[in-house]
């Protein structure tokens, strides 16, 4: 280590005993009584120190006054350099700065609001789009079509006139067209990891629900299978009760609405009647004499009454 790199770590005694001149300084740049008490100081380099004073100022929490000083060399005055309000260790700042670009976040777009990619779009790989070039077997061969986009000819009336133009039925666009495939871009390896990885993070196994969930969704009946290379890790969820109903999730995520997770148990069904129809119960026709709650002879003496003309 050298001699000088030992000197810039030690304050310079006369610039270390000028905090007056340092306080003058800042309540210059800033305004009486918003500087405050003496935070200490930095040794900048040789006969270069900087003195820090708390901000008193509100809005500005955590922030200090820095005041630089310096002494020529073999000079016995000290001049200030620079007065600026920076951040302390504790200050309260603002967020990040971040490009109009890449300010758009997950959740942030409403109704009507348009989204535009960029044309290298590391998400997007071309698919079928333009024209088809003209097949080998095609009345115009590609050497001719070449040489009539060179020189900007047109056909003329003549024998190549009446050559049969090209059919658009049965190309490859057409047939792309036909299957729902011609798409001008579409997702590329980079985009299928980019969406499994952000699927994943969001209803993947690693999350709180799936650690406590009794099963995983590849063995629930409420999973709704997808179709593509996706589907070999990803479906959808058509539980209504679950977190992640009508959500993108993964094979190993799981909930409490796991469909075999609790079967209800089936009320006891009441067992039938037993009729046996091989035995025969006689029922009287007249109820027995001794069946009511008058005696044999009370309704003996009235029926004699009766016959006599009582009343």
């Amino acid at each position: 280590m050298s001699a000088a790199t030992t000197r810039s770590r030690t304050p310079d005694r006369l610039c270390a005993e000028a905090v007056d001149l340092a306080r003058s300084a800042a309540e210059e740049a800033a305004a009486p009584g918003v500087v405050g008490e003496h935070e200490g100081m930095v040794s900048e380099g040789d006969r270069v120190v900087t003195h820090y004073f708390a901000c008193k100022e509100l809005g500005y929490r955590g922030w200090r006054w820095a005041v630089t000083v310096a002494r020529a060399s073999r000079a016995k005055i000290v001049t200030v350099d620079e007065a600026v309000l920076l951040p302390g260790p504790d200050a309260l700042l603002a967020p990040e700065w971040v490009p109009w670009s890449e300010r758009l976040r997950p959740g942030d777009m409403g109704p009507g609001d348009l989204l535009p990619t960029d044309a290298d779009d590391l998400r997007l790989e071309p698919g079928w789009t333009g024209e088809d070039e003209p097949p080998p077997n095609s009345a115009v061969s590609d050497e001719m079509a070449a040489l009539v986009e060179a020189e900007d000819a047109e056909v003329t009336a003549g024998p190549p006139a009446e050559l049969p133009a090209v059919p658009a039925r049965g190309t490859i666009s057409a047939v792309a067209e036909e299957l729902g495939l011609r798409r001008s871009r579409v997702l590329s390896r980079y985009g299928l990891h980019v969406a499994a990885d952000r699927w994943e993070e969001s209803f993947g196994p690693k999350t709180a629900m799936a650690q406590a969930a009794p099963a995983s969704c590849v063995s629930c009946g409420f999973l709704a299978r997808i179709g593509g290379s996706l589907g070999q890790a990803f479906g959808v969820c058509a539980n209504e009760f679950s977190p992640a109903d009508g959500r993108v999730v993964s094979l190993a995520y799981g909930c409490g609405g796991h469909s075999e997770a609790a079967v209800m148990p089936k009320p006891p069904r009441v067992a039938p009647p037993v009729i046996d129809e091989t035995r025969v119960d006689p029922f009287p026709l007249r109820p027995a004499a001794d069946s009511g709650s008058v005696s044999v002879s009370v309704s003996m003496a009235e029926d004699d009454a009766a016959d006599l003309g009582h009343s």
